[in-house]
């Protein structure tokens, strides 16, 4: 009985301002922790910078949506999230063939292929049946030179880079949540002083948040090459965690909704420059925990506060390219590396965690690493194949 009303107590306490709290620290957490790597990835597939602003602006737009939308229906904190993974192999792919408007292609194809999986359970568990440890393997080659990003940003801009790897690395020990912010806020105090002393002057025009629309260009490389791994990455390193995170508050996420929301939000923010949404893992573990609200009933207002939040965040879209491109060199790369290495270091983990298919692993991790592409098709789909084909080559009993 005094349990009862000690839980009954801690509800009352906890109120509405609780599970808001929650809601805006998950929206900062989040943006802050992995906009870098969107940048990133977006540019590098041809993208420029006022269509790389679009892009975080149709990401965060459409996330937002599905948010409050799911969260209000289903009374549950299904959290979205753009996908890091995805932004981190497109930084890794580059330009494909047919430049900027064939990404665009190939997004809209990855939203629909996510719109396909919900309603068809088959092509869900073909995704499943990927071995983990190359869909890691492969996630891990990805973001190996995105990680090394800071060590080289060092060598170019030490004034700014330094300080802020002595940040995050101090946060790392003390508040781990908060080192990614911290290094973000200190990276864009260093550029503002950096572009006070040079006198380079901020690009206020571009400030004001606007949608660049691309109309789409159907390429075959651009569909094997970034559509195809693109979606593989966001089901096995997203989408499937993500379920699995919720599972763990006890939660179900209703999958078809799910997907449907996200891969159709994924379509909607592509000829805008969203590269694609997905279930989330780490915003879901801060909305759907009891940190959140005591009451598992009311913690859908934290997501649904995430949502009305990166609504807010997205007018902040422009004002960051404008900030991102009169930095210096390596900055951007600097948090983005930074923001990725504890995903790289859980990637490497399950890649070669298994003895008996370690060789399938490191063999997939180094050909996605490599960076090649062969008929304009990008190394990430070369790794999965490669892997697959060592995995099976090698298949049976170990020979260690």
């Amino acid at each position: 009985m005094a349990d009862v009303e000690t839980k009954v107590a801690e509800e009352q306490r906890a109120g509405v301002w609780q599970p808001i709290g929650a809601g805006v620290v998950a929206a900062l957490v989040g943006f802050t922790s992995s906009f870098a790597v969107v940048l990133t990835g977006l540019t590098k597939v041809g993208a420029s910078p006022a269509q790389a602003a679009s892009g975080l602006l149709a990401l965060c737009v459409t996330q937002a949506v599905g948010m409050l939308v799911l969260s209000r229906r289903f009374r549950m904190p299904i959290a979205f999230a753009w996908s890091t993974p995805g932004a981190a192999l497109l930084a890794s792919t580059g330009a494909v063939a047919g430049g900027w408007p064939a990404a665009v292609g190939a997004f809209v194809v990855t939203g629909a292929l996510i719109v396909l999986t919900g309603c068809w359970e088959r092509l869900g568990r073909l995704i499943a049946a990927i071995p983990v440890e190359i869909a890691q393997a492969m996630l891990a080659g990805v973001l190996l030179p995105l990680c090394l990003a800071p060590l080289r940003a060092v060598v170019v801009s030490p004034a700014v880079v330094v300080p802020v790897l002595v940040v995050w690395l101090v946060l790392q020990r003390f508040a781990p949540r908060w080192s990614v912010l911290a290094a973000f806020v200190v990276a864009v105090v260093g550029a503002l002083i950096d572009i006070a002393v040079t006198h380079r002057g901020l690009d206020w025009a571009a400030m004001v948040p606007r949608v660049e629309l691309t109309v789409p260009h159907w390429s075959w490389q651009a569909i094997i090459g970034i559509a195809v791994p693109l979606y593989i990455v966001t089901m096995a390193a997203q989408n499937i965690p993500g379920t699995a995170v919720m599972a763990s508050f006890g939660y179900r996420v209703p999958w078809r909704a799910a997907m449907a929301a996200t891969g159709i939000g994924t379509m909607v923010g592509a000829p805008a420059g969203g590269h694609a949404i997905n279930l989330a893992a780490i915003s879901a573990a801060l909305s759907a925990a009891p940190s959140a609200h005591p009451d598992p009933r009311r913690r859908w207002i934290a997501v649904f506060t995430v949502g009305c939040s990166y609504l807010v965040i997205a007018l902040a879209s422009g004002a960051v390219v404008a900030l991102v491109a009169a930095a210096p060199p390596g900055v951007l790369e600097t948090v983005a590396g930074l923001a990725l290495i504890a995903t790289f270091a859980a990637a490497l983990h399950a890649a070669l965690g298994a003895a008996e298919h370690r060789v399938a692993g490191a063999v997939t991790l180094l050909v996605s690493a490599s960076g090649i592409a062969v008929l304009g098709i990008g190394a990430a789909f070369w790794a999965l194949a490669a892997g697959l084909l060592v995995r099976w080559v090698l298949g049976g009993p170990s020979r260690s």
